[in-house]
């Protein structure tokens, strides 16, 4: 653990070269406030030593570390080279619509700048503007994801699907935690959006629930935690209690940023703005406004989103993957008018999982993809001038908001996305 002093207290024994300890990444990610809080640390290490504290809902450690280098290296913000994970695709010539080659991580041109292979929406087979036929109350927009799961799981072609739940806790109003849906009136009735992130990744320790011996699961979260999958399935070796090799299906959503709980929804909403979180029907964010509706209908908040970045999880201002390149599936409303979802079908298994559902949906050609682009775009720029501060920590996080809008005029949506 080079330069912690915790090292002078063990045994004396010289460390092993090459080693990188748990602590490194507490102290590198978790306590330097850039953690995204996707649960790859927890589903990577192969002896189960690390776990979800109770009072901070942060990675930590349950049980002695043995240096085995794999949280950092498979954290989205340590070791985790993510964008090597995006199926790389160059133009075909006919607009935007890409022609898939085959990945290659070593490929020079592999950076989140961009480059041949991160060009356009990503690795794509078909694009759709598409909205659920029936949808679930809940639903934030088409409710598209939430037909795919239900299909696919009528279909049997998955067992579950590792989604977002209401918290059970009566003192957690309006939090999501992660959950596998094994159902279909589990998945419907868990549709819609919480704005925070929910450790997803550590719920694939399977052993709570009923599943077959060789379960297959869908996993729907946002790009970081599709990140981690693709890692974990890409250097697959045993990784603990956490079924990585169940996932046979990855819905991204999405997202620009997350949020921390405690500080959007007990701090800004319930503190300052004195929301009574019990008559909360709806959190949503539309034409670049966060809106709280309560159940009689009156709104409770109305107000710009860039009011509420304080309480944005810092990690997310490095992140450009606002696409979701690396899963079967991108959904998100980015790109389409209100109502409906933007969906990217990126590889054959994703492709499968749309026509399962196909009967199911209201399908017609994608409104607006040149939104998607000028959001990524301006994704890529944020996470370069993040990065830029890393070196020089007095240097400027500009974001032009009134660009970063403008990514959402005509959609009817704006840029945190976790919807279902």
């Amino acid at each position: 653990m080079k330069g912690f002093a915790i090292r002078d207290q063990m045994n004396g024994v010289e460390e092993p070269p090459g080693k990188t300890w748990f602590w490194e990444l507490e102290a590198g990610v978790i306590f330097a406030d850039r953690c995204i809080q996707c649960g790859t640390c927890v589903a990577v290490c192969p002896s189960n030593s690390i776990g979800v504290g109770d009072d901070t809902g942060l990675p930590e450690l349950v049980k002695m570390c043995t240096g085995c280098s794999l949280c950092w290296d498979f954290c989205p913000r340590g070791g985790l080279r993510y964008e090597a994970l995006w199926p790389p695709s160059t133009p075909s010539g006919e607009g935007d619509a890409p022609t898939v080659v085959k990945s290659d991580a070593a490929d020079p041109y592999w950076k989140i700048t961009g480059g041949p292979p991160g060009d356009g929406l990503g690795a794509l087979l078909e694009r759709y503007a598409v909205r659920a036929g029936a949808r679930p109350d809940d639903a934030q927009d088409g409710g598209v994801v939430s037909a795919i799961l239900v299909a696919a799981l009528a279909a049997g072609d998955i067992d579950g699907a590792l989604v977002t739940k209401p918290s059970p806790d009566p003192d957690e109003p309006w939090k999501g935690v992660a959950t596998v849906a094994t159902t279909a009136k589990e998945i419907v009735s868990n549709a819609g959006s919480y704005y925070n992130q929910t450790m997803a990744l550590a719920e694939l320790d399977l052993s709570r629930y009923d599943l077959p011996a060789k379960p297959r699961l869908a996993v729907v979260g946002t790009p970081c935690e599709i990140q981690g999958i693709r890692a974990m399935q890409a250097r697959r070796w045993p990784t603990g209690a956490h079924r990585i090799d169940a996932v046979v299906l990855t819905i991204a959503l999405l997202c620009t940023k997350n949020f921390d709980y405690e500080a959007l929804t007990l701090r800004e909403l319930r503190d300052k703005r004195g929301v009574d979180l019990d008559r909360v029907s709806k959190v949503d964010v539309i034409h670049g406004r966060l809106i709280v509706e309560y159940i009689d209908g009156r709104v409770a908040v109305d107000e710009p989103i860039k009011d509420f970045h304080g309480a944005a999880l810092k990690g997310c201002d490095e992140c450009a993957d606002f696409l979701g390149r690396g899963a079967d599936l991108s959904v998100g409303s980015v790109g389409t008018i209100s109502g409906w979802s933007s969906l990217l079908i990126r590889t054959e298994a994703g492709l499968e999982a749309f026509h399962r559902a196909r009967g199911r949906l209201d399908v017609r050609d994608l409104d607006d993809p040149e939104a998607l682009l000028k959001l990524d775009r301006l994704d890529k720029r944020i996470a370069e001038r993040s990065l830029e501060r890393k070196l020089d920590p007095d240097a400027p996080l500009f974001i032009d908001y009134a660009e970063h809008l403008s990514c959402y005029a005509g959609t009817d949506r704006a840029p945190v996305v976790r919807d279902r």
